[in-house]
């Protein structure tokens, strides 16, 4: 059974920073590409990043590229999302989704979610 879980969330001024992490089981990690979504109240979930199986192949919504970057570790099933600059805009709950077996990043959510973890950005 895939199981996802996040944390890391939590309350940041503008302009800070915070890591989220994902720990994947009850799958083959490596095999499979990895994504971060996110969902405003009131809003649609919309996609954030996504990684290729080993690592080196991104993808980024434009609204975060170049403040987030998304990585993993293969060894301990968990992919990262670092965010940086953060604006009240990307307050969510973030979410981490995994994608397609032995695919590219792609912004089309795969199947498995995890249950999501609170970013709040205030003063």
């Amino acid at each position: 059974q895939v199981q996802l879980v996040e944390s890391g969330g939590g309350l940041v001024q503008p302009g800070g920073s915070l890591r989220l992490s994902c720990a994947a089981s009850g799958l083959t990690f490596s095999r499979y590409v990895m994504s971060w979504f996110r969902q405003a109240p009131g809003k649609e979930r919309e996609f954030v990043a996504s990684i290729g199986l080993g690592g080196t192949s991104t993808l980024y919504a434009d609204s975060v590229k170049g403040r987030f970057t998304i990585s993993r570790d293969n060894a301990k099933n968990t992919v990262y999302l670092q965010m940086s600059s953060l604006n009240p805009e990307d307050t969510a709950v973030y979410y981490c989704n995994r994608n397609q077996f032995l695919g590219t990043p792609t912004m089309t959510p795969g199947p498995f979610w995890g249950q999501g973890t609170q970013v709040t950005v205030s003063s």
